[in-house]
C-alpha cells in the first residue's frame, strides 16, 4: 500500500537524507510535502489526507510535542527521527508508531516504514467491516466492528463518544460501552445529521439527551443520566443553535 507522508525536520540536511533514503528504499512513502517548523507543518497536516509523518522533535516555535497538541484527533501515524534519546519516553506516550536514531540506519528505517504499513492495513481491513451511516446504514443505524462480524447500534441510544487517541468510547443510555478504533472525527461525520454535537475536542454529545446547559466561558451540558461534559469556548455556539 502507498503510504502518503510528509517530513518535518528543521535541518535542511537531515531532510534531504532522510527523502532520499526514502524514495531509494521504501518506494510505498509518497512524500507530499515538507516543514521546517511547528507551524508549517500544521498546515500541511491540516490540508493533505496523510497517512505517516516524519517527526523530528525539536524545531523552531516549538517542538513535536506542542504540534501533536495542536493538531487534536490525528489518524495518521508518527515516526520520531531524532539525535535525542531522552526523547523516547514521551514519544511512547504520544502513542508513535516507532522511534528512530539520527544517524538514520537504513535497516531501522524500512522496518519503521513496513511497521506503520502493517497498521494501516489493518486500519484498512477494519475500516471495510464499518458501515457509514450517511450512505449504507439504515436511518437512525450506525454499526460498529467486533471480531465475528458488527453490531448495530440504535442512534438514539448513544449518550455521548469520547476520543481516545485513534480509538473513541462509545457511551450508551443501558450504562454499556462499546470502544471502536475510529477517530472522533470519524464519529463526528458520521452522526452531526443525526443530532450529535462536538462540545470539545474530546466529546461529541446527543443533543437529545441534554438535560440542562450550565453557563460559563464555555460551559458545560448535563446529560439525562447526569454526566457532566464541558463545552469548549469555541464549540459553545453550535451546540447552543441547537436550542434557539
Amino acid at each position: 500500500m502507498t503510504l502518503n507522508a510528509i517530513l518535518v525536520e528543521d535541518e535542511e540536511q537531515s531532510r534531504a537524507i532522510l527523502k532520499n533514503y526514502l524514495t531509494k528504499y521504501c518506494p510505498k512513502v509518497n512524500i507530499l510535502g515538507e516543514a521546517a517548523n511547528v507551524n508549517e507543518a500544521l498546515e500541511l497536516i491540516r490540508t493533505l489526507d496523510l497517512d505517516l509523518v516524519f517527526l523530528d522533535v525539536e524545531m523552531p516555535y516549538g517542538n513535536a510535542f506542542d504540534l501533536l497538541d495542536k493538531v487534536g484527533d490525528r489518524d495518521f501515524e508518527t515516526v520520531f527521527v531524532t539525535a535525542y534519546n531522552n526523547y523516547a519516553m514521551d514519544a511512547l506516550n504520544a502513542h508513535a508508531s516507532y522511534y528512530l536514531m539520527k544517524p538514520i540506519d537504513i535497516d531501522e528505517l524500512i522496518k519503521a516504514v513496513d511497521y506503520v504499513s502493517e497498521i494501516k492495513s489493518k486500519e484498512d481491513a477494519l475500516q471495510d467491516q464499518v458501515l457509514i451511516p450517511k450512505t449504507n446504514t439504515v436511518a437512525g443505524k450506525i454499526t460498529i466492528p467486533q471480531q465475528d462480524g458488527f453490531e448495530v447500534l440504535n442512534t438514539k441510544d448513544i449518550l455521548y463518544c469520547k476520543a481516545d487517541d485513534n480509538y473513541t468510547e462509545i457511551y450508551l443510555n443501558n450504562n454499556k460501552k462499546k470502544v471502536v478504533s475510529k477517530t472522533l472525527k470519524y464519529f463526528e461525520d458520521a452522526l452531526t445529521s443525526s443530532g450529535f454535537a462536538r462540545v470539545h475536542k474530546s466529546y461529541l454529545v446527543n443533543v437529545g439527551e441534554v438535560v440542562k446547559y450550565i453557563k460559563g466561558k464555555g460551559g458545560s451540558v448535563v446529560l439525562s443520566n447526569g454526566k457532566e461534559i464541558m463545552v469548549s469556548a469555541s464549540k459553545k455556539s453550535d451546540l447552543l443553535s441547537y436550542f434557539k
